[in-house]
């Protein structure tokens, strides 16, 4: 079996070690240095033993490799609170581990699930944080009667009806709207979605499940 090539992040040298002696004991994976963080597949962040929360330098740190790494990022905390939990999500972590639960079996099944692009998280924490996506959605998404997605259900109508086959006029007869109307959403979407066209419009939206 090929080993899933890790490496660990840790402002904490401790906890780093900690977390490196574990998984070098593990045939599946393979322990980079520091040094050789580029070529991880997955990346282990650890937060400071002292905090042992997901604070501001984790939070830099998150960030850094979302810009920077391709790797898949696994996070090892023991307390996440909410606002913690929706910047992980935001950044791309993949994973989120208990330090209290990170044995080294454990350890190794989130790697192997990063590495194949899989999620894990305590089933607690993802129910907080769908939590917390319900409430943005409903605090900020539905009072501009916006999805997910950034289009609003009057974009999506018109995009339903392009994908038909109608033309400008033709979707304007049909939802009551003049000609300028159904041309500034077609605009305001393609423009703010930076897409090429009507045609890339309904491509997305397709894509998106929306039509």
């Amino acid at each position: 079996m090929e080993r899933v090539a890790v490496s660990v992040l840790a402002e904490d040298q401790i906890s780093r070690s900690g977390v490196v002696s574990q998984l070098r004991q593990r045939p599946e994976l393979w322990v980079l240095q520091e040094s050789e963080q580029e070529r991880a597949t997955v990346v282990f962040v650890v937060t400071d033993s002292v905090t042992d929360s997901v604070d501001d330098r984790t939070v830099v740190l998150l960030r850094r490799l979302r810009r920077t790494s391709a790797a898949r990022v696994v996070l090892i905390a023991s307390r996440v609170d909410d606002a913690g939990l929706v910047t992980a999500a935001e950044c791309g972590v993949l994973g989120v581990l208990r330090r209290s639960e990170a044995s080294p079996d454990r350890i190794v099944q989130v790697a192997l699930l990063a590495a194949r692009g899989e999620s894990s998280m305590p089933s607690d924490l993802l129910a907080r944080l769908l939590a917390q996506v319900g409430k943005m959605h409903q605090q900020l998404l539905d009072p501009r009667g916006l999805s997910y997605t950034g289009m609003s259900s009057r974009e999506i109508g018109v995009l339903k009806l392009v994908a038909d086959g109608m033309d400008t006029r033709e979707i304007a007869e049909n939802l009551s709207y003049s000609e300028r109307t159904v041309k500034n959403i077609l605009h305001d979407v393609t423009s703010r979605l930076q897409l090429r066209n009507r045609t890339h419009a309904v491509a997305y939206a397709l894509r998106q499940g929306l039509i």
